[in-house]
């Protein structure tokens, strides 16, 4: 069955052009994984420094190798470093999918 990850972080708004490389390399690892099919993060228009989380995996068991995945290790730790916080993740499971455009 296929998930959904959505959510925010937040990152001290004086730490953001020092993350953005981490989020580059974050999103290509990311993307190039099997079973991603969605891997996104987008800044909030109105909250410096709230950062949106959307990500969409083929089933539990790709999302499940992606916290494992080598990449991880070093975007926690500059996550960790730039001050990172306030993680609300939520994982959804999509029962059916629906175009609606």
């Amino acid at each position: 069955m296929k998930v959904i990850v959505a959510g925010t972080v937040r990152v001290p708004p004086e730490n953001i052009e020092k993350l953005r490389p981490h989020m580059h390399t974050m999103l290509a690892a990311s993307r190039a994984e099997d079973g991603c099919e969605t891997y996104s993060y987008g800044f909030d228009a109105k909250e410096p420094g709230l950062v949106r989380i959307f990500e969409i995996w083929r089933d539990r068991a790709a999302l499940t190798a992606h916290t494992k995945a080598p990449h991880m290790s070093p975007w926690r730790a500059a996550g960790a470093e730039l001050g990172v916080s306030d993680r609300r993740l939520s994982l959804y499971e999509v029962a059916s999918e629906t175009a609606l455009g």
